[in-house]
């Protein structure tokens, strides 16, 4: 006999396999089917959608383009700078600090490719004066035209003509002078596409740096030699009179001082100085104005004095270059730059 205590609310049934209470329940014992269980099977409740994400897509305009580009330019400098002035539309120098390669490292101070890759950046500049002519050498600085020279190969010029590295002929203007630098600016209307050169740091240069002159001497455009920096910051001292252009005083010389002495001329009481870098590049009258090279083909200075002898026309054993010549460096040059181009002549 099986035995069962009924508690309080309980009920017992009893089946051939055994007896089981229910709680909260009342129902006949032995019934003919199982009771349901006392509670529901649990029901999955589905969780809830998440909320649709806000479309955070923004459209990037022109000038957020041009910041994205400018960080990358901040970061990789050089070359890609200057396409980041392109792309905002500025006619711009070609120009960094660190200035890429214009040839290539394969290439680095081979005296043809340097002269192959900067030739068509460099012009004759012949500038008719009241007395006379002068014929000196520009450096192109933009595809729209931008030149830079001296000062002295246009200081009183009526008009001035220029001749690029294929023999055309353009009309130009001077948009601003430096006197005080020996620089100045010119600028041709109406052409497009000109090659412009690179110019680079001449903070960096150093003694025994391999160079390329490139020029118009004598009018024989597009004349290269080459040779060494021989010394820097040499103190040059020339004339700001414009009477004194070059290609007046029958030799053809620009007057300037250098080491207490004068040199090609007197220099007259209207004088400024500069820091030069000096050059046994091989450089004569018509060359001022010309490019100074590097061995990766940027442009470090603007040649515009050289020495040569008064004796020279009369004695043959004392002709040709004397190894003594000095340029601007390309960072006056650019940092000159914003002074010419608003006008400015002093």
């Amino acid at each position: 006999m099986t035995e069962s205590i009924r508690r309080s609310g309980e009920f017992e049934y009893e089946n051939h396999e055994g007896t089981y209470a229910q709680p909260g329940h009342s129902a006949p014992v032995n019934p003919e089917w199982p009771p349901p269980p006392p509670y529901g099977p649990p029901t999955a409740v589905p969780a809830p959608e998440p909320a649709p994400r806000p479309d955070r897509k923004r459209t990037r305009g022109p000038g957020a383009l041009l910041a994205a580009v400018a960080i990358v330019a901040a970061a990789v400098g050089g070359g890609t700078a200057y396409a980041f002035q392109e792309l905002a539309g500025q006619d711009s120098v070609a120009s960094t600090g660190t200035a890429t390669p214009v040839v290539p490292s394969s290439k680095r101070g081979d005296v043809a490719a340097i002269a192959a890759a900067v030739s068509p950046s460099v012009v004759e500049v012949n500038a008719t004066l009241g007395a006379g002519s002068s014929t000196g050498s520009g450096v192109i600085i933009t595809s729209g035209g931008e030149i830079v020279t001296n000062n002295h190969v246009v200081a009183g010029a009526s008009s001035i003509k220029v001749r690029t590295s294929d023999g055309t002929s353009h009309t130009a203007e001077v948009v601003g002078t430096d006197s005080s630098k020996d620089l100045a600016l010119l600028d041709v209307k109406g052409v497009s596409g000109l090659k412009p050169a690179s110019l680079g740091d001449s903070g960096n240069v150093q003694v025994g740096d391999g160079v390329v002159a490139i020029g118009s001497p004598e009018g024989l455009t597009g004349t290269v030699t080459s040779g060494i920096v021989s010394a820097l910051d040499r103190d040059v001292t020339v004339s700001t009179d414009e009477n004194q252009g070059q290609g007046q005083g029958g030799d053809g010389q620009w007057p300037f001082q250098f080491g207490g002495r004068q040199f090609n001329g007197d220099t007259g009481s209207s004088t400024t100085t500069y820091k030069a870098i000096q050059t046994d590049a091989s450089l004569n009258p018509g060359n001022s104005g010309g490019a100074l090279i590097d061995a990766n083909g940027n442009v470090i200075g603007i040649n515009s004095a050289m020495y040569a002898s008064s004796q020279q026309s009369s004695s043959s054993s004392d002709a040709g270059s004397v190894g003594l010549g000095f340029a601007i460096p390309v960072n006056t040059v650019k940092s000159d730059l914003a002074k010419l181009r608003s006008g400015s002549s002093s």
